[in-house]
């Protein structure tokens, strides 16, 4: 294996291999910040550590050098539930791909396996717990091997948010084949964690890259929980109607009456968590890949690997543990790079069950000390006043300057005000019940004696009589409430026991010594309640309508017609394939061809997104709608109808128009229309039996002009 410091240009592999690869395959003029030179290490052989933002291209670092260099390259993912997309998308662009897992049967396993020693693969997909068995090292062991994958390594950081403990034993990997090159990705790593990463897989002396972490495309917010339900309704009916969104949730419960209550609302939403059967899950999932406007409403269980670009919001309904969490979930927002939504409901409740959760948390105490400084980077972003992008970057190690102007501090920036005595009122309060009276109450409680209350409670024990009642009247229940959650914030206040109590901290006797000045964060005023109690035969209809508009805003109003009319194709192109949408084409394509209206398969060809496959698959097709020559129903739709206008071109031509290698052909092969029509008939025929050897056929044909002469 050449070493971390070996020039870019791999043995075998002409000058500008990669370049060429990524537009006559994947369809794209150029590389994104970074791929390049990620991808050129990789093809020389070279290990890497690659921390690259969601919706960055972090495939594509893997994918390029398998196709270039000799050999399958294994990839390593813990997505089992997503691994037949990933291979149908990957079929789709031409390429030749499989995976291993433990869903599959005998025969499904067989089959694969005997395409990986036949030299018939160039990407495998294995689980990580295949590699604990020794029939699949030997497998591996009788095969050629161009590079391994290891996707989602942030997995192997033990103390992080997504621990999978086979990952742990992935550092064998380099022992048993020393001379196969190694690339692991990842979207979420804190220094602390890139390092944990390299030591556990052996890649210490590999060459790290790190690419920005900023989503600018992200509109991050936080607002204060109150009614967070309605105000979810009311993201979704007037910021994102018809889009497709997630909703995280922190327990099931509340993922089931989240679901519920959006449903009962005309909002599509489904339900996901741990304690749904698989077949339920698995249902669920695949509507969400393949569907347009649903809402999945889950626990951190799902979102992983899901590679559907056209998320336009992420919902947090509890506070998440860790900013690598809420990093890592907001991100699957936007993989597209289109104007996208991260909101966050966050408000004391969360802060005290959290607390409690470290608390009661399995570990040492140095495990429960790294929980709390999770949790209180989390809250800083919470409640600072400053861009929360700042804070969000500076703690993956990224400086910003800012401001953003993408998110609700810099757009509506927030008062800050001097909370000292306040913060002294009712750190005295906690102080004086403890002191006094020997008791611990929690937060409403001393909110109540505070403001004044003779509730019954507070009679009962006399509390009434304590020289701090009534002292806070120049506050809200709400303001006071915000206090409390941004003293425990600051660590100026703390909670415990089964009853979430308010106790003092060290910090606390500074403040009510007046030695320390408190600044604290002033909510902003609630907007005035909109029509989130609309009824649900009215949301669903107009949601229903203004799917449409939503996608569209952004196009002239000569491009939208068009547009439509290529997501409508694409939706029964999808749906005859069985795949997601986005397999056949993302939105950020089919605007482009709209946008453009390319009316031969030359303007076609240029359109970013549009490979040699797709365009031999789809590229008549397209044409036909761009030219107005479509027949009403897309030919690929159920009615099952064939015309010329369906008819794909010859491999030659998508060929000839991405260019030839040193080999290649120098003409086009001219076929007549009887025999285009003809030939397009028989392939939608065999569509569905038949795609995988048509696309193994496509990729043969790529194949010798992509790879080296070995």
């Amino acid at each position: 294996m050449t070493s971390p410091e070996t020039a870019t240009t791999g043995a075998g592999a002409p000058p500008g291999e990669a370049a060429r690869v990524l537009r006559r395959v994947f369809g794209y003029d150029s590389f994104r910040p970074g791929q390049q030179e990620i991808i050129e290490h990789v093809i020389a052989g070279g290990d890497a550590l690659v921390i690259m933002p969601t919706g960055g291209g972090k495939s594509l670092c893997y994918q390029i050098p398998a196709l270039v260099r000799k050999g399958t390259g294994v990839v390593i993912s813990p997505l089992i539930a997503l691994m037949q997309d990933q291979v149908d998308a990957l079929t789709d662009l031409g390429l030749r791909a499989g995976f291993l897992n433990s869903a599959q049967d005998l025969d499904e396993r067989h089959f694969v396996e005997a395409q990986f020693l036949g030299g018939e693969l160039d990407l495998l997909y294995l689980a990580p717990e295949r590699l604990r068995s020794e029939a699949t090292l030997r497998l591996l062991d009788r095969g050629e091997i161009a590079l391994f994958a290891i996707d989602e390594a942030h997995c192997v950081a033990q103390w992080g948010h997504d621990f999978r403990p086979d990952y742990l034993e992935l550092s064998a990997l380099h022992e048993r084949w020393p001379h196969v090159p190694r690339v692991a990705l990842t979207a979420t790593a804190t220094p602390a964690t890139r390092a944990e990463i390299a030591a556990r897989l052996d890649l210490e002396r590999a060459r790290h890259f790190v690419a920005g972490f900023d989503r600018p495309n992200i509109r991050y917010r936080i607002e204060p929980k109150s009614d967070p339900k309605r105000r979810l309704l009311r993201l979704i009916r007037t910021e994102h109607p018809g889009d497709a969104g997630i909703v995280y949730c922190l327990s099931r419960a509340s993922v089931e009456k989240t679901a519920a209550f959006l449903v009962a609302n005309g909002i599509t939403a489904l339900p996901y968590h741990a304690g749904l059967d698989a077949r339920t899950r698995a249902e669920h999932q695949a509507r969400f890949l393949r569907e347009d406007g649903l809402v999945m409403v889950a626990t951190i269980a799902f979102g992983m690997g899901i590679d559907k670009p056209d998320v336009r919001f992420v919902a947090h309904l509890d506070l998440p543990k860790s900013i690598e969490g809420y990093y890592q979930e907001t991100g699957r927002a936007g993989r597209d790079g289109l104007p996208s939504t991260a909101w966050l409901a966050y408000g004391l409740q969360d802060v005290v069950q959290l607390r409690k959760l470290i608390d009661a948390s399995e570990g040492d105490e140095a495990h429960r000390r790294r929980l709390s400084a999770q949790l209180d980077a989390m809250l800083a972003l919470c409640e600072t006043v400053e861009c929360r992008r700042k804070g969000l970057l500076g703690y993956f190690g990224e400086r910003f300057d800012g401001p953003c102007g993408n998110c609700d501090t810099c757009l509506d920036p927030p008062e800050s005000w001097d909370g000292t005595i306040a913060a002294q009122k009712l750190l005295s309060a906690v102080y004086r019940l403890r002191r006094e009276r020997g008791q611990q109450f929690g937060a409403g409680h001393v909110i109540d004696i505070l403001l004044g209350r003779r509730t019954p409670r507070v009679a009962q024990y006399g509390h009434d009589t304590l020289t701090v009642f009534g002292v806070g009247t120049e506050l809200t229940e709400a303001e006071w409430r915000a206090v409390v959650r941004q003293l425990l914030a600051q660590g100026l206040l703390a909670v415990h026991g089964d009853y979430s109590v308010l106790t003092l901290t060290e910090a606390s006797a500074e403040v009510l010594r007046g030695r320390r000045e408190v600044r604290l964060r002033r909510d902003p005023r609630r907007p005035a309640r909109q029509a989130a109690s609309a009824p649900a035969e009215t949301t669903a209809r107009a949601t229903r309508s203004d799917a449409r508009r939503a996608a569209t805003t952004d196009l002239p109003e000569e491009a939208r017609d068009l547009f439509e009319r290529l997501r409508a194709w694409r939706a029964a192109t999808a749906k005859a394939q069985g795949v997601p949408a986005y397999v056949v084409f993302h939105d950020a394509t089919l605007r482009e061809i709209a946008l453009h209206v390319p009316t031969t398969l030359a303007a076609l060809s240029e359109i970013s997104g549009v490979g040699e496959n797709k365009l031999n698959k789809y590229g008549e097709q397209i044409l036909a709608i761009t030219t107005g020559t479509a027949p009403d129903s897309p030919c690929p739709g159920s009615s099952g109808r064939h015309d010329s206008s369906c008819t794909p071109p010859t491999a030659e031509v998508g060929a000839t128009l991405f260019g030839d290698g040193p080999d290649g052909p120098t003409e086009t092969q001219q076929t007549g229309p009887d025999d285009q029509a003809s030939t397009a008939i028989a392939a939608l025929e065999q569509a569905r039996v038949g795609a995988a050897a048509d696309a193994v056929g496509v990729r043969d044909a790529v194949r010798n002009w992509s790879r080296p002469r070995w």
